[in-house]
């Protein structure tokens, strides 16, 4: 935003081998670029990449080389600098120092138009899409046809697409009507249609069903067999097991390893957090009262519609399972207060809040953790200290910020939060932003409602996480949860209430059931007339 090169009417450039910006060739037709394949082997260098916010080092002199016609995994713990290297590599920020180079030829990005010029692209955890606008017009934005796109050529495209890889996407469709994983497939589609030579996808299996995860497997191990470099960035060890050749671990902003795939699972986990970890063990106790009473309420957020009875007791964790968009963050939502209800009563400790406002609900002891760390949760720019004295504030004009600042240091050593008073949210990585928001929730809470607890956190940092939560749970406290991770729901949840369009499907004990069982009910396999 704001770089001359991302104005409209600047000339196109690549890096020339001694690293000055040449002209570049007119760019070629988007169903001709799609259609192309990866060509012949790209061999990627980093070299000595240094990257600091403030105190925080966050990439310190990192070097690898990655050759191409291969899948590469990246490994870390949240915070380990990963994001930060891809992001430097992709042009949206840049290096302190270090080289970047692409068949030996040294490339000098300033911003991500420049990467994909040079022939890098990345694919968000959060895929970069216009909501209101068509596939087919994403598709065509940012491509090199100046002020005159060819929608037709884009529906080509797009058709072309389906036959290659197997994705589901109509041109005409609203993006806000596609899942996430049918956003990243369009998103693939836009990079390849821009003619990228090495791939960048960023967590990539968060948030998508299993069928849409074979389905994007399957099209790794296309583009790779073509020649393209495809850097696969997560922390789930079993997804990088089946689809890497190799994997580079990092931490703490350097990297610590590498290894060919197949690989011992506790010889990754040691390179990533440099000791094995031990998942916390789920707990049964006897649930207590009732806390939170939904009775016989119809819901309503934008197009979808709900009706449910629902009861949570205390020292309950009841887990919402469903595809993206099946219902499970409107129930949240209705829970805190957030989205009202159309008929029917919401209940907590038997004090009816129907219509109340937001504040009651606060008042009355739910807490609210939605998948939008940043966006919904925390506030970009302020500090720790700062989101303390705003959770302890006591409604007047002045602020207490030596209390303040005590009090933030003494949240952020119980909770473990790697910044200090002065960090600004924005400059957290994601498991650390989660570990804020725990530390701000009042200890004294009677409904948790959680989105996505443990979306893009690593293993220790999703460990870390549920022993928190279950520790709250011991307190008596009810938690209400969204999880895309069929084993996070079946491990932590005491019931599991199955979504699908909508619709509660069935209510399940999840120590009776199967990851298989839960799966087809997900997709709507199974589902009652």
């Amino acid at each position: 935003m704001g770089d001359p090169s991302e104005r409209e009417g600047a000339p196109e450039h690549v890096p020339s081998p001694g690293g000055t910006p040449v002209a570049a060739s007119p760019s070629a037709p988007l169903e001709h670029k799609l259609g192309s394949g990866a060509g012949a082997p790209k061999a990627l260098e980093l070299r000595d990449i240094h990257k600091s916010f403030g105190e925080i080092r966050a990439n310190d002199g990192v070097s690898m080389s990655l050759s191409g016609g291969s899948i590469h995994g990246l490994l870390g713990e949240n915070g380990a600098g990963k994001s930060t290297l891809m992001k430097v590599l992709s042009g949206y920020i840049r290096a302190d120092s270090g080289e970047i180079l692409l068949d030996g030829t040294p490339l000098l990005m300033a911003s991500p138009r420049d990467a994909t010029r040079a022939g890098i692209g990345m694919l968000h955890q959060d895929p970069l899409v216009f909501l209101p606008f068509t596939a087919v017009d994403n598709l065509l934005l940012g491509s090199p046809g100046g002020r005159f796109l060819d929608r037709a050529e884009g529906t080509r495209v797009l058709a072309r697409t389906r036959e290659r890889f197997g994705f589901a996407l109509e041109p005409d469709v609203l993006t806000w009507n596609l899942t996430i994983g049918e956003r990243q497939q369009l998103e693939i589609v836009r990079l390849l249609s821009l003619g990228v030579k090495v791939l960048i996808l960023d967590e990539p299996t968060t948030g998508i069903s299993a069928d849409q995860r074979t389905t994007l497997f399957e099209a790794l191990r296309s583009l790779a067999s073509e020649g393209m470099t495809v850097i696969f960035v997560s922390h789930k060890l079993e997804e990088v097991e089946a689809i890497c050749d190799d994997v580079v671990v990092m931490r703490r902003g350097e990297v610590v390893g590498d290894t060919v795939v197949p690989a011992s699972t506790d010889r990754l986990v040691e390179m990533m957090f440099g000791t094995i970890v031990a998942e916390p063990e789920p707990i049964t106790m006897d649930a207590g009262d009732v806390v939170l009473a939904i009775e016989d309420a119809s819901i309503t957020e934008r197009a979808l519609s709900m009706h449910l009875t629902l009861s949570v007791r205390g020292s309950e964790i009841v887990g919402l399972a469903g595809l993206e968009g099946s219902g499970q963050r409107t129930l949240l939502r209705a829970c805190a207060g957030l989205v009202g209800v159309d008929r029917g009563r919401v209940l907590l400790d038997g004090r009816d809040l129907t219509g109340r406002p937001y504040r009651s609900f606060l008042d009355g002891g739910v807490s609210y953790m939605p998948a939008g760390r940043l966006e919904e949760g925390l506030l970009t720019g302020m500090t720790i200290a700062e989101h303390v004295a705003l959770v302890a504030g006591t409604g007047g004009f002045v602020v207490d910020w030596r209390a303040a600042n005590a009090d933030a240091e003494r949240r952020i050593r119980r909770f473990s939060i790697r910044g200090s008073t002065t960090t600004t949210a924005d400059a957290l990585s994601g498991g650390n932003q989660q570990r804020l928001l725990l530390a701000l929730t009042p200890p004294d809470v009677r409904l948790l409602l959680m989105e996505h607890p443990t979306r893009g956190l690593d293993i220790a940092s999703a460990d870390w996480v549920w022993t928190q939560l279950l520790e709250r749970k011991r307190q008596g406290t009810a938690i209400v949860f969204s999880s895309a991770d069929l084993d996070e729901l079946l491990r932590y949840s005491d019931r599991i209430l199955v979504f699908f369009a909508g619709r509660v499907l069935r209510v399940l004990e999840a120590r009776g059931t199967s990851g298989e069982e839960l799966g087809r009910l997900i997709g709507g396999k199974d589902r009652p007339p």
